[in-house]
C-alpha cells in the first residue's frame, strides 16, 4: 500500500489542528477554572469559550475530506 502526498497532507491537516486545539484548550481551561472560582456567574461563558477552539479540528477534518475526495 502506497501513501500519497495527498494522504499525508490530510493527516497533517487533522493532526496539527488537533494539537493546536489541545494547546488552546489547556490555556483557556486553566483561565476558565480560575474565573469560575472567583465568579460563579461566568460558568456558561467559560464553557462556550472552551468549546470555540474545537472549530479548528472540525475545519482541519473538512480540509482532509476535501483533499482525499477531490
Amino acid at each position: 500500500m502506497e501513501v500519497t502526498s495527498t494522504e499525508i497532507g490530510a493527516a497533517l491537516a487533522v493532526g496539527i489542528s488537533a494539537i493546536a486545539t489541545g494547546i488552546a484548550q489547556a490555556k483557556i481551561g486553566t483561565a476558565a477554572v480560575a474565573a469560575i472560582l472567583e465568579k460563579k456567574e461566568v460558568t456558561g461563558i467559560m464553557i462556550l469559550l472552551i468549546a470555540i477552539p474545537e472549530t479548528m479540528v472540525i475545519l482541519g477534518f473538512v480540509i482532509a475530506i476535501l483533499l482525499i475526495y477531490k
